[in-house]
């Protein structure tokens, strides 16, 4: 990972964070997340969320030490410390999108979620 972000040029780097860096609405609308920078990696914590019943709550941080793949997109590893899983990660900002696919089981299993920028 460290060869990857010494071949895109730092700006690259500067981009795919401050894109994929803010509050985001999931696509369900059942949850608001901040991401941010946290130590050397990017944390999503929750600030709301709608429905609890599968064990989501606020403050549950997803912490994600991920490399930049292009200016718009960044790929590496999530840690749920609530659940004790990792995940394969990868953020991709188009537009005014945030698209977020989380894999397990070396990419057997695989889930794309959708968010939209929260209004100031």
């Amino acid at each position: 990972m460290i060869v990857v972000a010494m071949l895109l040029p730092q700006a690259a780097t500067a981009d795919a964070l401050s894109t994929a860096s803010g509050v985001w609405i999931r696509d369900d609308g059942n949850a608001r997340v901040r991401i941010a920078p946290c130590g050397q990696s990017l944390c999503a914590t929750n600030l709301w969320i709608r429905d609890t019943s599968k064990g989501e709550a606020v403050g549950d941080k997803l912490i994600m030490t991920v490399t930049p793949k292009s200016t718009t997109t960044l790929t590496g590893k999530a840690y749920d410390p609530k659940r004790n899983l990792t995940y394969s990660i990868t953020l991709q900002v188009t537009g005014k999108r945030l698209k977020t696919k989380g894999c397990v089981v070396g990419g057997l299993i695989c889930k794309d979620v959708f968010w939209t920028p929260a209004k100031p």
